[in-house]
């Protein structure tokens, strides 16, 4: 039974190749999302055992922060920005998931994530989240709850008003879009928390500047933040 089970799994794997989200490869039995090559390829950083690396700098003097890391290193054209063009643009929503897996493995052993209450994605409006399906920050925190086993909130942070996309924007141009756009829901819940903000890629930190701001004067306890990619 078993082997006809494995017959069968081949035979779809064979008329519906299932490929690496990185490299576009196919992948093999008991890979999921990324090939086994891809995840050892990956241009990982080792931010989250530093509290002084380069995503904690950019974000000093602009935001009290606990701690701050990014996984991976962005750059165009590679297997990185590859992974996250399926996430967002694609409906991969399972490459979030795994991201978030191996992103929660990488918090597990920082000492300085330790004792956090509650896990907040960067929020999407709700125009841009219709349109899209999906907030792909939500499935990136989704994996690192599978990890850490700490709850995912999409209630307390919500995101009042729709920017145009800031990808070309100058980082000062990008702040003053961001301020102001972010609002908390039921905040006596959030008091004396440690929360773990997640985004997907850090280019300039105006975003999650804006996103920390209105959670710190909620009244949080402590505010650490992990995104999959730093863009330098």
């Amino acid at each position: 039974m078993i082997a006809i089970k494995r017959l069968a799994t081949d035979m779809i794997e064979l008329l519906f190749p299932e490929l690496c989200n990185a490299c576009g490869g196919h992948l093999y039995y008991g890979e999921k999302e990324i090939c086994t090559k891809c995840l050892y390829d990956l241009p990982y950083t080792d931010y989250h055992l530093h509290t002084d690396n380069r995503v904690a700098k950019q974000l000093w003097g602009r935001l009290p922060i606990n701690a701050a890391m990014a996984m991976l290193y962005f750059r165009k054209g590679t297997k990185v920005q590859n992974l996250m063009h399926s996430l967002k643009y694609k409906s991969q929503t399972d490459v979030g998931v795994k991201l978030g897996n191996l992103l929660g493995d990488k918090l597990k052993l920082a000492l300085h994530y330790q004792g956090v209450d509650l896990i907040i994605p960067v929020p999407l409006h709700q125009k841009k989240e219709r349109l899209r399906g999906y907030n792909q920050s939500e499935f990136i925190a989704i994996g690192i709850a599978e990890v850490l086993g700490i709850p995912v909130s999409t209630t307390h942070l919500l995101r009042d008003k729709s920017t145009e996309s800031q990808t070309k924007k100058a980082r000062y141009t990008r702040y003053e879009n961001m301020q102001s756009i972010f609002k908390i829901s039921q905040e006596e819940q959030l008091e004396n928390l440690h929360v773990l903000l997640v985004d997907d890629v850090i280019t300039t930190g105006a975003t999650l500047e804006a996103c920390g701001n209105a959670l710190l004067s909620a009244g949080i306890k402590k505010l650490s933040i992990a995104a999959i990619a730093f863009a330098e």
